[in-house]
């Protein structure tokens, strides 16, 4: 018995995975789950661009808040990616991944055994060796509790990043050496593992984003004995403006300027300040494509 050979079969289904590939893996994509930890996902936006090689491509990382619209910041920033020839990753980080139905762990980079962190930068690997590049560095960006992931995150690898802005955060991390982590940075090596690098921090291009009428206080009151109180949790402010404010003039102290962008007509809508944030990274692309003198 001899087998056949079909080339045009062979052909016609060829065509059809690259044609699948092409409509899944390319501009708005599907939502995959993370080969390194399949309880986390993303979904990104590729330009198609990144297929030609002479091409540089940026990376993007856009984290959600508490209400997990990660899909709809991945839209948000389409177009920005196509005409900024940046590739977006909106990872989903879901609530209750040690089922307690736990909404908070990635605020504060880590949850029992699970490094928020660490999860991140291995999606980033693993969506670099996806598509042939690799992301030494990215701009970042999160609002509400991801502004919380941003402004930890970005105390901890400032070597990682082109660009940072850290949106409207319920909580913030000032750094200062002699307040307690999380309201302060005492004690933030010992638990990561990693020493906070000022200098390299101060290197970062750092955005403040919140709505002027960004005013409710109910969601971010730690009230003695709740999950997140300790001495000073509610020593920066009582809104999440005069939060960030606290925050700017922390990293100010200590010599890391910071761009604080209040936005008119906004009160906590992290979709309604993306405006604000794509200017803003626009600026650090433009400086960083400037010839050398």
């Amino acid at each position: 018995m001899t087998t056949e050979h079909h080339p045009s079969r062979q052909a016609t289904v060829s065509e059809s995975q690259r044609l699948s590939n092409r409509y899944y893996d390319f501009g708005n994509t599907t939502v995959y789950a993370h080969a390194g930890d399949p309880r986390f996902s993303f979904t990104l936006y590729v330009p198609f661009q990144i297929k030609d090689s002479d091409c540089e491509i940026n990376l993007v990382v856009v984290v959600h808040g508490t209400g997990r619209q990660f899909v709809d910041y991945r839209n948000a920033f389409a177009d920005f990616g196509r005409w900024h020839n940046c590739l977006i990753l909106c990872p989903l980080f879901p609530a209750g991944v040690m089922g307690d139905g736990n909404r908070d762990g990635f605020k504060h980079l880590v949850e029992q055994d699970v490094r928020y962190d660490k999860v991140l930068i291995d999606m980033v690997q693993e969506v670099g060796g996806r598509y042939g590049r690799t992301f030494d560095q990215f701009a970042l960006f999160g609002y509400s509790g991801g502004g919380q992931f941003v402004n930890r995150f970005a105390y901890l690898y400032p070597e990682r990043l082109w660009a940072a802005t850290i949106g409207a955060p319920g909580s913030v991390t000032l750094l200062d050496a002699g307040k307690d982590y999380w309201v302060g940075t005492k004690g933030m090596a010992e638990k990561f593992g990693k020493r906070i690098d000022v200098e390299k921090l101060k290197e970062v291009p750092l955005q403040l984003v919140v709505g002027k009428f960004d005013t409710d206080t109910w969601e971010i009151t730690h009230a003695p004995g709740s999950k997140f109180y300790m001495p000073g949790a509610n020593d920066a402010g009582a809104t999440r403006r005069e939060r960030i404010e606290s925050l700017r003039k922390s990293l100010e102290a200590n010599g890391v300027s910071a761009q604080l962008d209040v936005v008119d007509n906004v009160s906590h809508r992290g979709l309604q300040v993306v405006k604000q944030v794509q200017e803003f990274f626009h600026k650090v692309l433009a400086a960083r494509e400037k010839p050398k003198a």
